[in-house]
């Protein structure tokens, strides 16, 4: 009996699938709960035959160099945003398009569980395959001086994500003096005057502490920020489809739970930033209406170079 015991832990060892995925996002948030409640569901329903192991908090280098690290067989997958998201199907920022959807939230949510299913097509011809999107949430510019209108924002100095066609096309459109910074310089540079102002979800605002250096919020998101979890599709092939619909179904659960929190903190930090003294700043109406303007212009710029026509059909369809 013994014998055979060992024998068949090394049996169902040896043809386990491992995952081994890279996120950004640090031990104890909600992010990292449920994933690892997860891991241990898609163990347990699977028998063993599936494995997931996280690397949390950036172990295994930033989304660029997780990316990397998929492509080579080091790791087997990703929690994707932005611009690191756009290198591998460029069709799923459309949902980041700046001014898409004003401060309408639950439109855009709306966007998204109805396009997701074309965006995970779009990603498997990428050799990805996604197990759930993200609501990453609204986009807000914040600064340590007042930005009142349209005008005073082209007149301060904005940290910007180099390389991101997305936000040199928002820079080039709104004509704005874009500084681009690592992420990691964005805190100190707002302290010392190399920069004026940032943009981020207010759950990022408050994990990135610009909230102790800002002053002023502008109450007109920039965009609709958004993420995806994804596994190479080649590894993801080794598992038969009903193991595939099992995995899918428990991710899916859990990719909707740490929406739920990231919804909920979102809202909540929108409130302790009001509360802690920032001031929230209103455009003028004509400047709402011209940021449409610019949104669509934007839309055309990067129509065959970062969106596909086929899908800025659909998107517009479900956009109306």
């Amino acid at each position: 009996m013994k014998i055979f015991l060992i024998s068949l832990f090394f049996t169902t060892s040896a043809f386990a699938v491992k995952f081994k995925v890279g996120v950004l996002a640090p031990e104890g948030t909600a992010w990292s709960k449920n994933l690892k409640k997860m891991a241990k569901e898609i163990k347990k329903e699977t028998k063993g035959k599936v494995k997931f192991k996280f690397y949390f908090g950036g172990a295994q280098g930033d989304e660029p160099d997780v990316l990397r690290k998929i492509r080579v067989g080091q790791l087997q997958g990703g929690v994707f945003t932005g611009k690191t998201l756009g290198e591998i199907d460029g069709n799923v920022r459309l949902m980041e398009l700046p001014f898409n959807f004003g401060s309408d939230r639950k439109k855009a949510w709306n966007v998204l569980q109805k396009m997701s299913p074309t965006f995970t097509e779009s990603l498997e011809k990428k050799k990805f395959v996604s197990l759930g999107f993200f609501e990453i949430g609204m986009v807000y510019f914040v600064s340590v001086k007042p930005v009142k209108n349209l005008k005073d924002l082209k007149s301060i100095k904005i940290w910007s994500w180099a390389g991101d066609t997305l936000v040199e096309a928002m820079v080039s459109e709104l004509n704005l003096l874009a500084v681009p910074l690592p992420l990691p310089d964005v805190l100190g540079s707002l302290s010392t005057g190399i920069i004026d102002g940032a943009y981020a979800p207010p759950l990022g605002i408050m994990a990135l502490q610009w909230n102790s250096k800002i002053k002023y919020l502008v109450d007109l998101p920039l965009s609709y920020s958004v993420g995806a979890m994804l596994l190479s599709k080649k590894k993801w092939a080794k598992l038969d489809k009903n193991t595939q619909d099992t995995v899918l179904k428990i991710s899916h659960k859990y990719v909707s739970k740490v929406n739920q929190a990231n919804m909920a903190d979102n809202a909540e930090s929108l409130r302790v930033l009001k509360e802690s003294g920032v001031k929230f700043l209103k455009f003028p109406d004509k400047d709402t209406q011209d940021v449409k303007v610019m949104r669509n212009k934007m839309l055309k710029t990067l129509t065959g170079k970062l969106f596909e026509k086929k899908t800025i059909k659909l998107f517009n369809k479900y956009y109306q």
